[in-house]
């Protein structure tokens, strides 16, 4: 339901006190009626409860209650009112004009009652936002004033600190150059000191034959034979990680050689030729110290 004006103003009315009883009677017979207006009631009443928490009681001074005991005792014998002495009046001129005709008094009395509440609804407005204004100035400069659920709560800021990750160590690098009977290199060999990874690069490798596959191998006098590392891909590098299975002095010590395998390599993990290309691993960057 829609409300007028002069609905709101009552009820804001109402929840200051300000309503004589006739007014009051005729707010609480619509209350009873009337559940979204008990709304509008509540609200007001709950935004005029921060100007009842922030204004302590006061105790009237002892003269106070003395002169309302006294107004009260001479209530029913009140002196007639005397006016001073003054010249006599000059006899009444009669009227130029015409008097204007009488205005209908319920039109008054409506429209004085509404320019009432308008006042009073402005006036409860410009209070609760000085209350507010109040309020955010005691919770900024004297927060231990209010009471605690009107403190604004502190607020804290939390920094999450970074640890710098720690530079990363190098690892030595190993290489070695493998070459045939005319000299020159036909695969470069990396390996990475700490993965143990290695890297093969085709530099001046000949071209193997239709059906064939050429084969690394590692050779070592702690081994009983070779130990094949796989076939070399037709790229120009191959990459695998199967020298973890053997620890740094053989790998580092070790002969590698290539020999040509039928396709896909050697099927029983033994070499079936001589090395074509054969080389050793130097140090070319040392471990960190």
């Amino acid at each position: 339901m829609a409300y007028s004006e002069d609905h709101i103003a009552l009820a804001a009315e109402y929840a200051l006190g300000t309503l004589d009883a006739g007014e009051r009677s005729q707010v609480e017979t619509m209350m009873a009626v009337d559940t979204e207006f008990t709304g509008i009631v509540h609200a007001w009443e709950y935004r005029l409860g921060v100007l009842n928490q922030m204004v302590g009681s006061v105790e009237p001074r002892p003269i106070v209650w003395e002169n309302i005991k006294a107004a009260v005792g001479h209530s029913g014998a009140q002196a007639p009112l005397v006016l001073p002495d003054a010249a006599p009046s000059p006899p009444p001129m009669a009227p130029v004009f015409a008097p204007a005709p009488a205005a209908d008094d319920s039109n008054v009395i409506q429209l004085s009652g509404r320019l009432k509440r308008m006042r009073t609804l402005a006036s409860v407005a410009t209070a609760l936002a000085a209350a507010l204004v109040a309020m955010l100035a005691v919770q900024v400069y004297a927060p231990d004033l209010l009471p605690d659920g009107l403190r604004a709560k502190p607020r804290i800021r939390t920094v999450e600190v970074k640890t710098p990750a720690p530079p990363a160590v190098p690892s030595a690098q190993y290489v070695a150059l493998l070459q045939g009977s005319s000299g020159g290199p036909a695969f470069i060999l990396t390996v990475d000191g700490a993965t143990r990874n290695f890297t093969v690069r085709k530099v001046g490798a000949d071209t193997v034959e239709a059906g064939k596959s050429l084969e690394l191998w590692l050779i070592s006098d702690r081994l009983p034979q070779p130990r094949s590392l796989g076939v070399i891909g037709a790229g120009d590098f191959t990459a695998r990680p199967v020298l973890a299975s053997y620890d740094a002095n053989m790998i580092n010590s070790a002969t590698y050689a290539v020999t040509v395998e039928q396709a896909g390599g050697s099927p029983d993990g033994k070499p079936h030729s001589a090395p074509i290309y054969t080389g050793k691993l130097i140090e070319t960057v040392p471990a960190a110290r």
